[in-house]
């Protein structure tokens, strides 16, 4: 008895020693980067050495980290009339978090239906090494050039505002789904600047799973890092009415359509500009100081992170922007 159970145990060892078995996860496969492995505290202190002290590594890594949990369903009819489900593996929850009133009804049901999965876990780690970089270098060229405060070229000038200057602009805009809430101003806050009581609000349902929290504490994205780093990943990953995601763009998900290629738009680092302020920077020509800082950052970065994009479309001076 005792040799035939050592022989049973000797094969079992050697089963699992086998080239090729598999149980659960593929050995053989690379695991998926993290947007720490790429891009380290001293990277974050060498291109930021004048940030505002809200602004730490370890806020935006935990942002990172905690978002990758987070998986949202946006499926719309027509352009306005939205279903959105939000998946956090975390807690396990999956939870529809916004169902406007008309989804249901039959004529609705009648208009052209378009669906999208967002997983915030692929943000600047979907592709190749270089690839997530450049998205990298293009997601710090945004937000420093929305927080900058120094000498015009320098690029070292990043994450110096948690806010706009301006705070005496409500951003107010009618919306039935997140309309604004008493007493509460919805300004430009954090590293993309989020603003207009809307987005607070969609922020927040895909971010929290509840669109009371931004929409009835806006300040919370000036007084929790975390949070404000977490509505600029949502920003950059989440497809806005007919505007694709600049992670999209920047991954090369993205393709033009025949409309977007006779407006001029094209996969690169100014469709990227075209997302965030498009009709205030572009379709101008190529003088626009606000384009061509963005541009800027984006090229020094792209040094500082010792990667290259050969082949970029960086001006959106001759796109049409979205209306």
């Amino acid at each position: 008895m005792y040799l035939k159970n050592t022989i049973k145990l000797i094969a079992i060892i050697l089963l699992f020693t086998l080239p090729g078995f598999k149980c659960g996860i593929d050995s053989g496969s690379a695991a998926r980067p993290t947007v720490s492995s790429i891009f380290s505290e001293k990277d974050f202190n060498d291109i930021f050495p004048m940030r505002d002290k809200f602004y730490s590594y370890a806020a935006f890594i935990k942002a990172c980290n905690q978002m990758s949990a987070i998986k949202v369903k946006v499926e719309k009819r027509s352009v306005s009339i939205y279903k959105i489900t939000r998946t956090d593996s975390q807690t396990g929850i999956t939870k529809v978090v916004r169902q406007d009133d008309e989804w249901e009804e039959t004529w609705a049901k009648a208009k052209p239906y378009s669906t999208v999965d967002i997983s915030y876990v692929d943000f600047c780690t979907e592709k190749d090494a270089a690839t997530n970089k450049k998205e990298l270098a293009a997601f710090l060229a945004h937000i420093a050039h929305e927080t900058r405060h120094g000498e015009n070229g320098k690029y070292n000038d990043g994450l110096m505002y948690t806010h706009e200057l301006n705070t005496a602009l409500p951003y107010y805009a009618e919306n039935d789904t997140y309309p604004p809430v008493k007493g509460k101003n919805y300004y430009g806050r954090g590293p993309l600047q989020l603003s207009y009581n809307g987005n607070y609000g969609y922020a927040s349902d895909c971010i929290f799973g509840d669109k009371t929290i931004l929409l009835n504490n806006p300040d919370l994205v000036t007084t929790d890092a975390v949070v404000a780093f977490k509505t600029a990943i949502y920003f950059w990953m989440t497809p806005q009415t007919f505007k694709p995601s600049a992670h999209n763009v920047m991954v090369g998900n993205w393709k033009p359509n025949a409309d977007d290629i006779a407006k001029g738009r094209v996969p690169g680092f100014g469709m990227t500009i075209n997302i965030v302020n498009g009709a205030v920077e572009c379709n101008k020509g190529e003088d626009v100081f606000s384009m061509t800082d963005r541009i800027g950052y984006y090229r020094y970065f792209l040094k500082k992170l010792a990667v290259t994009d050969d082949n970029c479309q960086c001006s959106c001076g001759k796109m049409q922007p979205y209306e």
